[in-house]
């Protein structure tokens, strides 16, 4: 019998207005869902110009059953992992779909056929596009939405993905600290904490507001260099640093930066941002003409944040610089009457951050998966 479910690549307009209203379709009953901000969305997947595609390629995907469409995909060649990693890897992302097993097959077919049509072999995701944005697939914790920049899927997307023969890779978590953990965690690691500063002359400081600009790009780059040994990672190009910049200085809360010094050279970095998805969802991710105006008023006041990413030079990884820097929320969550920052997300493989998270009391809320499928070589047969 032939297949009903036909899959296309996406080719104008009406195909990428298909393509960008599925997940509102897929989403309609579902109370957690966050709609993405489009005018982002759009470049993510390759629809209007983003820095990650100077170097990059996608192609999108939409599957059919007669005629109404059931399913997305796009296939992904991330040229910087190729160099660095070289695994003759590609990716999937944006994957959407009903709870039909035929459709998502034959999405993860075409995205691999498209793949191994530009020489690439083995596939991973959900990337959305790469591991310096949106990634992973929600498989535990779906009680309630996700925070800023965290992906959200329906809990029968790991059984389409699993039973298409998807292996996990990694999985990541995000762990939450709550305002009344705080007493416990000033008693008990005030006095370690100012042990560090003496012994290695660190100091920590709030952003420098005055040199927004320069302290926005040197935080950016830091994160760039403190990741070089980190599963899966490929650093940012420039562009896409110049980029990224631009974006946080929309986003950014002062307060909410903070970087530590030795000998006045920033070693460190935490950069927390304030979760901005009630207000995305109230927009219904339209920015435009009045929604950045919702997306300015979290700025002013807000109640959950969430920690981006604590970085630290290499060099100065083992001298608890990031115990310095979750300390120094401490004012900060007192100041903002913060009352949730979730830490997220953590790689399951990073047992250092893992366990300092966990020493401190947070808790790990949500569990995020990604997966491989890779070809059988013919050795192997």
């Amino acid at each position: 019998m032939a297949n009903s479910v036909e899959v296309t690549p996406v080719r104008g307009f009406w195909d990428r207005r298909a393509f960008l209203q599925l997940p509102w379709k897929i989403y309609a009953k579902d109370p957690y869902w966050i709609p993405p901000l489009l005018c982002t969305h759009k470049g993510l997947v390759g629809f209007k110009k983003d820095s990650f595609y100077i170097r990059n390629r996608v192609q999108t995907f939409l599957a059919r059953r007669n005629g109404k469409v059931v399913g997305r995909i796009a296939a992904i060649i991330n040229q910087g992992h190729l160099d660095l990693h070289q695994d003759n890897r590609g990716f999937f992302g944006f994957f959407e779909c009903e709870n039909d097993q035929e459709a998502a097959n034959a999405l993860f077919d075409t995205a691999r056929a498209w793949l191994r049509e530009n020489g690439i072999q083995n596939i991973r995701g959900p990337m959305n596009p790469s591991i310096n944005h949106e990634l992973g697939l929600l498989i535990d914790g779906f009680d309630s939405s996700p925070m800023f920049m965290m992906t959200y899927n329906p809990k029968y997307y790991a059984e389409l993905i699993e039973n298409y023969g998807f292996k996990k890779a990694q999985d990541l978590y995000a762990y939450v600290g709550y305002i009344d953990m705080l007493p416990g965690v000033i008693n008990k690691y005030t006095s370690f904490a100012e042990q560090i500063k003496e012994r290695f002359g660190v100091k920590v400081r709030k952003m420098d507001i005055s040199r927004f600009d320069e302290e926005i790009r040197e935080y950016l780059t830091i994160y760039n260099r403190s990741l070089s040994n980190t599963w899966g990672y490929v650093p940012m190009s420039e562009k896409e640093l110049e980029e990224e910049a631009k974006g946080l200085k929309t986003l950014l809360v002062p307060d909410l930066v903070a970087c530590a010094e030795v000998d006045g050279k920033i070693v460190g970095t935490m950069l927390c941002i304030p979760d901005f998805n009630p207000a995305i969802r109230k927009i219904k991710g339209r920015l435009f003409p009045f929604g950045f105006l919702e997306i300015l008023k979290t700025k002013r006041k807000f109640h959950d944040i969430r920690a981006v990413c604590t970085s630290v030079l290499p060099e100065y990884q083992m001298m608890g610089i990031p115990l310095l820097l979750l300390q120094s929320l401490i004012p900060v969550a007192e100041k903002w009457k913060i009352k949730k920052a979730e830490f997220s997300w953590v790689l399951e493989s990073n047992s250092y951050s893992r366990g300092s998270l966990e020493k401190g009391g947070t808790i790990c809320e949500k569990t995020y998966r990604v997966y491989d499928f890779d070809e059988v070589s013919p050795e192997d047969h």
